[in-house]
């Protein structure tokens, strides 16, 4: 099931996913804090993301409870991305990315480690 979620929706749920299930008003106060939205914004956002089926809500105090992890929607978001921007396809990302060449050197060697990785779990398959 794929949730298409905004990027203020978003905001919403890094704190779920940090904290774990938290109370609408302690949602609201770190939404407050950190970007200066009133209750009545956060509280609204929440709502979409029960209607979205990304957030449970349960009583007391309107907790709540995130139905879809941080990985999910980033597979979503990545998929999205991969096929609004470069056809779906991974390698002419990745030929964006590295055309650059601003990568620095650890970055260069994280990437040759992770191709490594994906190798041997395909050579294993």
């Amino acid at each position: 099931m794929q949730i298409k979620l905004g990027d203020s929706e978003l905001k919403v749920m890094h704190v779920l996913w940090a904290e774990g299930d938290a109370t609408a008003k302690y949602i609201s106060a770190v939404m407050t804090d950190k970007y200066g939205w009133n209750i009545n914004t956060t509280y609204s956002l929440l709502k979409r993301c029960i209607k979205k089926g990304a957030v449970q809500r349960y009583e007391p105090n309107f907790m709540c409870h995130a139905l879809v992890s941080r990985e999910e929607i980033q597979k979503q978001e990545t998929a999205n991305f991969l096929e609004k921007f470069f056809d779906s396809s991974s390698d002419k990302l990745f030929s964006t990315l590295l055309g650059q060449k601003n990568l620095s050197r650890s970055q260069v060697e994280r990437i040759e480690q992770l191709i490594s990785q994906l190798e041997r779990e395909s050579d294993e398959l």
